[in-house]
């Protein structure tokens, strides 16, 4: 049992002569319970108290010689202002190795003024403080003894009004979630909000959809320390990009193996699954895992068990599982790539995080986060000048600026340009110069992209006849034909802004007019994706 709390100046300084003894003081008397042992008291101190700190504990060594008592020394102004007592109870909380397996802990909230008390309650029903709380009380008149102490459990869901003193806390975790990034987007900011509450409420998995680059990765890690950072997991963040699980590796690496298992298995593996043990693992680009290992992954979501490669007996280990994909599951399970079962388990807390061309409003907070970025890495102060930034950031509004593999785009732009940036400056020949190479990069991955989507209907030679303006945009239509059911559907996507005022709509035969120039039909384009999607399957 450990104890944390502050020394009380007026209470457990009553008296410092013999007659101390006659006197309830409040820290001597919580050692003097017989059915509470108080193993560990942490004894908050301020500097001025220091004598009257010795007094206390040399008295609690003689009537409970069981307990060892730490003096901690806390330097407080204003022992009245909220913001100073918040601030260091925050920073003792953070530091303090707490040990959850082997302690209980008890925040005593009787002594310190009324702020300190206020805040030891908040910090405690925040998680900061993974306590209970501890209420004592002084004998009743006439009696002698230790009084009265009373336990309190909190719970959070009877106490409505109380919660709303935790607004300003909710939204430092959301900022946390985000960075410090100040994010405009409501969607975004919205999204992030409920991530925050979600994963400081549950262990269930979360799974974070979006493109590549949009950030997946980073809030993952930022899920990982926000909850360490409340004491809710106190092992590792596992990170495993699984496109790069191939094979007999695949199953070894996820869920070790024993030595001998197979050829080249020299010695015992422990797994990335056993190494996420308390902790998060977070299995990237979880739709490229095979259908075996989504067995198994499902039943170590459940179970907390499983097999290593060539074992009989069984490993447990208790993670939270955090998935990313960019695939859409719910097409991957039609196709049968992805397993059911598997999607149901994670499909209960979803998030779909926007690209970064949907969030033209973050761009110029991101801007400022990745230099800032740039600076820490390399120690180094660089700066736009005034010119420079805003031909910048105009660039990076613009319908011109794709981003087609958004932060990454974003971050090794900042950092090309601060690269070569002059005596800590980025100037306007800097911006020009990456503003040229933006274009350049995004102009042949999307001429790459349209010419992989034509080459499956037409020869080269025939691509090559067709202008690059029509290729492009031939390429767009196709992708659009090939994700709607029918040539109506394709026909309203395609044409929906501009056929809106027409009286009599027939978006299909627009749209079938416009394949005929190119010699192409609905229905040849319709099962080439058959085709294309069997042969997936096959392989």
């Amino acid at each position: 049992m450990v104890v944390i709390g502050f020394l009380g100046t007026v209470l457990d300084g009553v008296t410092k002569d013999l007659k101390r003894w006659q006197k309830w003081r409040p820290t001597v008397s919580l050692c003097q319970h017989e059915d509470m042992l108080v193993n560990t008291l942490e004894l908050l101190v301020a500097n001025n108290d220091q004598t009257l700190a010795n007094l206390i504990i040399s008295d609690i060594q003689q009537i409970s010689p069981e307990t060892m008592v730490n003096c901690h020394t806390v330097n407080l102004k204003n022992p009245w202002d909220f913001e100073e007592v918040y601030a260091t109870l925050y920073e003792f909380a953070i530091h303090y190795e707490f040990d959850l397996e082997q302690e209980q802990y008890y925040m005593h909230i009787t002594t310190g003024t009324h702020v300190a008390q206020i805040c030891m309650f908040l910090l405690t029903e925040a998680h900061y403080f993974p306590a209970k709380l501890l209420q004592s009380s002084p004998p009743r008149r006439y009696q002698d003894g230790a009084g009265k102490y009373t336990i309190i459990d909190l719970d959070l869901a009877k106490y409505d009004l109380i919660a709303q003193r935790f607004a300003k806390e909710q939204q430092q975790a959301t900022s946390f979630l985000k960075s410090g990034i100040k994010t405009k987007n409501k969607t975004f900011n919205h999204m992030i909000a409920q991530i925050e509450k979600v994963v400081i409420k549950t262990r269930s998995p979360v799974l974070l959809m979006g493109a590549t680059g949009a950030g997946k990765s980073q809030l993952a890690q930022r899920i990982y320390e926000l909850k360490k950072l409340r004491h809710q997991v106190k092992g590792n963040f596992i990170e495993v990009n699984c496109a790069t699980l191939k094979g007999d590796n695949a199953m070894s690496a996820l869920f070790g193996h024993k030595k001998g298992a197979f050829t080249g298995a020299v010695s015992n593996r422990a797994g990335l699954l056993l190494s996420a043990n308390h902790g998060v693992l977070f299995l990237d680009e979880i739709a490229e895992l095979g259908l075996d290992e989504q067995a198994m992954i499902l039943r170590a979501i459940e179970t907390k068990t499983f097999l290593p490669v060539g074992s009989d007996t069984e490993i447990s280990s208790d993670f939270q599982l955090l998935a990313g994909t960019n695939k859409d599951l719910n097409k991957q399970v039609v196709t049968g790539k992805f397993r059911e079962d598997l999607l149901a388990r994670l499909n209960l807390w979803t998030y779909q995080l926007p690209s970064l061309k949907d969030r033209r409003e973050d761009i110029e907070p991101n801007i400022d986060y990745e230099l800032q970025q740039y600076c820490q890495q390399y120690a180094q102060n660089i700066s736009f000048n005034k010119e420079a930034r805003d031909k910048y950031l105009k660039f990076c509004l613009s319908s011109e600026a794709i981003w087609s593999a958004n932060f990454r785009d974003l971050s090794a732009s900042i950092t090309r340009m601060a690269t070569l940036a002059e005596l800590g400056r980025i100037r306007v020949d800097n911006v020009n110069e990456e503003i040229q190479r933006l274009k350049t990069l995004w102009h042949y991955a999307h001429q790459d992209e349209s010419m992989q989507t034509l080459s499956q209907l037409f020869s080269q030679k025939q691509i090559q006849a067709i202008e690059l303006f029509n290729r492009v945009q031939l390429a767009e239509v196709i992708k659009v034909c090939r994700s709607e059911k029918s040539l109506s559907a394709a026909g309203r996507k395609l044409f929906a802004n501009t056929g809106s005022d027409k009286k009599i709509k027939n978006d299909a035969d627009r749209l079938s007019k416009y394949l005929k120039r190119f010699g192409l039909s609905w229905t040849e384009i319709k099962n080439l994706q058959i085709r294309n999607n069997m042969t997936k399957t096959l392989i």
